[in-house]
């Protein structure tokens, strides 16, 4: 679980690359999601910083899994919480019906998370 959050960070940040030095060849990242990058570009400035504490929530996830500490399964159940949120608004808001295939695949994550903490003695 904590590569699949260094992973985060990584993609986070380098979408904040992206969004600070346009017009390089990394710019065909975009193809893989043109409507991230237009809504990333009307959100101007905001969308760096948004993406920067995405890649920072998504690092202290990872330290905190790796460690094993209480906190940073919190810190990665509260990151998955918001993408299942974020991915039921999307689907019922913009109607992109894609974003529910991440609503059982965050759910699953955080269900596994809880058994984890729970196999060790742990709670919430």
């Amino acid at each position: 679980m904590a590569c699949f959050f260094v992973f985060g960070t990584l993609m986070s940040a380098l979408t904040a690359l992206l969004l600070v030095f346009p017009g390089t060849p990394l710019d065909d990242l975009w193809k893989a999601n043109p409507d991230a990058q237009f809504g990333f570009k009307h959100l101007g400035g905001w969308a760096v910083l948004l993406m920067l504490t995405v890649s920072a929530a998504c690092l202290c996830a990872a330290i905190g899994l790796w460690h094993y500490q209480r906190w940073g399964f919190s810190f990665a159940m509260a990151i998955l919480g918001v993408n299942l949120v974020a991915d039921l608004a999307s689907a019922s808001v913009r109607h992109d019906w894609r974003s529910l295939a991440g609503i059982p695949v965050s759910g699953a994550m955080i269900f596994y998370l809880v058994q984890e903490l729970r196999r060790h003695g742990q709670s919430l």
